[in-house]
C-alpha cells in the first residue's frame, strides 16, 4: 500500500533492475523554514510571500502551509486574494469582527536564510549518497545504490529503512520535514514524493513502477504537462495506466521521440541516471492559476512576485543575464513567450521587474491560465555590474506566440517549483 512507509506490490514485469533513487522534497519549504526560526509557528497557518513587504496587501504568494490552504489560500494567488481568505494576525487582534483563531502569519521571501537552511540539508544528503542531483533550493535526486538493497527483511525492503534515515536525519539535524520517494527510476521517484505529502515516505520496488502509476492521472508521468494531457485526452488516454497501455506508434506519430519517452516512463522504465546538474542556461519562476483569470492587477502582482524572486535566485547563484523574459499561457493551453534583450548583462531585480511588467502589459484583457518570469543568456565568475544605468527600456521585441513548451503545474507540496521554460 501507499502512505507512510508504504511499500507498493510488484508486477511480473522487471524495469530498471537494482538501482536505487530517492527523490527528497522539502514540504512547503519556506514556510517550513519561517517555523524553524520563529517555532511558535508551528501549526499555524503561514503564508510567504514574493516581493511583499510586511503589512502591504501587494506580492504573490510563493508558498502556503498546509493549515493556510485549508482556507483556500493558493501559490500564486495575489496576496490581496489570500488577505481576503486569511485576513492577518495582527488585524484579527486589532478588529473584534475577526477571529484570531481564523487567521494567518504573513511573511516575506528570505531566500538568503532559506539558502543557509537548504545547505545544512545538502551537506546531509551528500553525506548519504555518493551521486546527488538538486534540482532546486528544497529538491534533490540521490542514487543511494551502493548504499542500500532492495532485499527484503521482516516484510520491508532496507530501502525504506535507509530513506527514512535520511528522512530522520533532516529532521533531527535541521529541523524541518521532508516527503521522500524512493524507486528504481528517477521519474517514479518524483511522483512517489508527491503521493503522501507532507512528511510522506513511498517506496515503489522494482517491477511495481507500472502498477503503481496505473490509476494515477496521465499528468503524474514525468514530462507530461498540461499541453500534453490536453492532447493525450482527445486521444482517450486520461490516465498513467492508459499510456502504457497505448499503441506507441500512435503515441510517437503525435508526439514525436518525446511521445516514446513518455510512454516508456508510464510503462515503468526510465533510463537516466542520477547526475549532477551544471550550471543553468536559464532561471525562471512559473506561477499557475486555478482558474484563467483576466483580472489584470492579479497578473501584475504575480508577475512582480515572480520577478523578484528569480533576480534574487540569480544574484545567490552570482548570475548576471543579458534576457528577460515572461511566459504567459492563455486558454486553452497556448503557450506565449515574449523576452527583451539587454545591451549588457546586469543583476538589476529592478529592471526585472519593470521589463517583466512591460511584457506583460501585451496580455492585457487576456485570461491567462499561467505566468512565468525568466532570465537568460546568464554570465557566471564576471565582474558584477549591479545595474545598467540609463537603459531606456527599448529592446527587441521578443518571441511569437506558440502552443509548445509544456511544463507541469506547481506541486501541491509546496512552492511554485524552479524550473525551464523555452519557446
Amino acid at each position: 500500500m501507499a502512505g507512510e512507509g508504504g511499500t507498493l506490490p510488484g508486477t511480473d514485469e522487471a524495469d530498471e533492475g537494482d538501482r536505487i533513487v530517492c527523490h527528497v522534497d522539502m514540504d512547503c519549504f519556506y514556510a517550513s523554514c519561517e517555523r524553524l526560526r520563529e517555532p511558535e509557528l508551528r501549526g499555524e497557518p503561514v503564508v510567504v510571500g514574493m516581493g511583499y513587504e510586511s503589512g502591504e496587501p501587494h506580492g504573490a504568494v510563493a508558498t502556503a502551509s498546509y493549515e493556510a490552504r485549508a482556507y483556500g489560500v493558493e501559490s500564486a494567488q495575489p496576496i490581496s486574494q489570500a488577505l481576503d481568505a486569511l485576513p492577518r494576525t495582527a488585524r484579527a487582534r486589532e478588529d473584534p469582527d475577526l477571529d484570531p483563531a481564523e487567521a494567518g502569519h504573513y511573511r516575506p521571501v528570505d531566500l538568503e536564510y532559506y539558502r543557509e537552511v537548504a545547505a545544512e540539508i545538502k551537506a546531509i544528503l551528500r553525506e548519504c549518497a555518493d551521486r546527488v542531483r538538486e534540482v532546486s533550493v528544497d529538491e534533490a535526486y540521490l542514487d543511494v545504490t551502493d548504499r542500500t538493497s532492495w532485499t527484503v527483511v521482516d516484510g520491508r525492503p532496507l530501502a525504506e529503512g535507509y530513506a527514512r534515515h535520511v528522512k530522520e536525519r533532516i529532521a533531527r539535524e535541521v529541523g524541518v520535514p521532508a516527503s521522500v520517494g524512493v524507486a528504481p527510476t528517477m521519474s517514479a521517484a518524483k511522483v512517489a514524493s508527491d503521493h503522501d505529502k507532507p512528511d510522506g515516505l513511498v517506496v515503489v520496488e522494482p517491477g511495481g513502477v507500472r502498477e503503481f502509476l496505473a490509476p494515477l492521472p496521465v499528468e503524474a508521468v514525468h514530462g507530461v504537462g498540461p499541453v500534453t494531457a490536453r492532447e493525450l485526452g482527445e486521444m482517450g488516454v486520461e490516465t498513467a495506466g492508459d499510456l502504457a497501455a497505448a499503441d506507441p506508434d500512435e503515441i510517437r506519430e503525435r508526439f514525436g521521440e518525446r511521445g516514446r519517452t513518455l510512454h516508456a516512463r508510464a510503462r515503468g522504465h526510465d533510463d537516466r541516471a542520477v547526475t549532477p546538474k551544471g550550471r543553468p542556461k536559464s532561471l525562471s519562476r512559473e506561477s499557475a492559476f486555478t482558474e484563467a483569470t483576466a483580472d489584470a492587477e492579479r497578473q501584475r502582482e504575480t508577475v512582480a512576485g515572480l520577478a523578484a524572486d528569480v533576480a534574487d535566485r540569480a544574484d545567490g547563484k552570482g548570475a548576471l543575464y543579458r534576457t528577460i523574459g515572461i511566459k504567459a499561457v492563455t486558454p486553452p493551453y497556448d503557450v506565449n513567450t515574449r523576452e527583451r534583450s539587454l545591451p549588457g548583462p546586469v543583476a538589476d531585480p529592478d529592471l526585472v521587474r519593470k521589463v517583466a511588467l512591460d511584457l506583460l502589459a501585451e496580455f492585457e484583457g487576456d485570461p491567462v491560465r499561467k505566468l512565468g518570469v525568466r532570465v537568460s543568456n546568464l554570465q557566471f565568475g564576471a565582474a558584477r555590474q549591479a545595474r545598467l544605468d540609463g537603459w531606456d527600456g527599448d529592446g527587441d521585441a521578443g518571441t511569437e506566440p506558440t502552443t509548445d513548451g509544456d511544463r507541469r503545474p506547481s506541486p501541491p507540496g509546496g512552492q511554485s517549483s524552479l524550473t525551464d521554460f523555452d519557446p
